[in-house]
């Protein structure tokens, strides 16, 4: 048989291998093994689902990622915890008009959920995504697993209850990919308030127990009684520079690249990506990455003149 085209399956592979990992640039990695088994595999492959095949290919390479990696957090008070944890750019997600393309719901793409994934262990978390994320039956996910049917159902049975546990209460369950006009306006308000080095502003649009974090450096800030301080030392009393933020998404959140000006310098460098949770019109969480790692997913310039 002629070898299969598996291009239009790398974004929705992608985004498995992501939620199994937690790393932007490690999913990549896991497709492009996937993609290697495949290949090797496909003259063994019998007739029959063939996606289920390659997610099937996609979960063993992570499976064994996580256990070379011993990629497992027991606790989870903050994205600091998960120290390979990395945006996901929404340019990246499947496109819903793709043939054969799963669905993102943002619900399973957020960072808050990606994080709680990493407290499972390796075969619940991929037992709890066949399930709960694809929609597999318990009969489809034990045989990726290959494990028991009741195997397999005791696995997402104690996946749910952990994933629970760490899942915000109150989080919605959005069936939108698109920012709504609340999202929109606080990203509009944090961007105009950054630039201007407005403290009182940012002040404004957050809520009092806002929590800052910067995986992976381990920073975590939490309550404006603390982080408001902060912000003025920063842009008030010792500035780094100017800085132009320009909007974007990433894990269906909104966010800010972040381009500053340092002193004695003429050009905008990009610095950082801040990525928003906003509740109730303001925002809750502010989880700020490093551009090194993911400045070309995003298509933006590094440079602004």
């Amino acid at each position: 048989m002629t070898a299969p085209d598996l291009e239009p399956h790398r974004r929705e592979l992608h985004v498995h291998c992501y939620r199994m990992l937690a790393s932007f640039h490690e999913a990549e990695d896991a497709v492009q093994e996937t993609f290697v088994r495949a290949l090797r595999g496909w003259d063994g492959f019998e007739k029959g689902a063939f996606r289920a095949w390659l997610y099937r290919i996609a979960t063993n390479v992570c499976l064994d990622m996580i256990r070379r990696d011993g990629r497992q957090v027991t606790t989870l008070t903050s994205f600091t915890e998960v120290p390979w944890l990395q945006p996901f750019p929404d340019r990246m997600l499947p496109r819903d008009e793709e043939p054969d393309s799963v669905a993102v719901r943002r619900e399973t793409i957020e960072l808050a959920f990606v994080a709680a994934m990493q407290v499972l262990p390796a075969r619940q978390r991929a037992a709890f995504v066949a399930r709960d994320v694809l929609g597999w039956s318990a009969k489809e996910t034990a045989a990726m697993l290959e494990i028991s049917v009741a195997a397999a159902n005791s696995a997402v049975q104690r996946a749910r209850a952990t994933m629970q546990e760490r899942l915000p209460a109150n989080r919605s369950e959005w069936s939108t990919s698109e920012l709504s006009d609340e999202e929109q306006g606080v990203l509009a308000a944090f961007i105009d308030a950054h630039e201007r080095f407005d403290v009182p502003a940012m002040v404004s649009i957050a809520a009092r127990d806002l929590r800052i974090t910067m995986p992976p450096n381990g920073i975590r800030w939490q309550g404006l009684a603390e982080i408001e301080p902060k912000l003025r030392r920063a842009f008030v009393d010792q500035p780094d520079g100017d800085w132009r933020l320009v909007p974007t998404m990433a894990n269906r959140m909104p966010t800010a690249a972040s381009y500053l000006r340092q002193p004695g310098d003429t050009l905008f460098r990009i610095f950082k990506f801040d990525v928003l949770r906003v509740e109730h019109g303001r925002i809750a969480e502010i989880t700020t990455f490093g551009p090194a790692a993911v400045i070309a997913a995003f298509d933006l310039p590094r440079i602004l003149e």
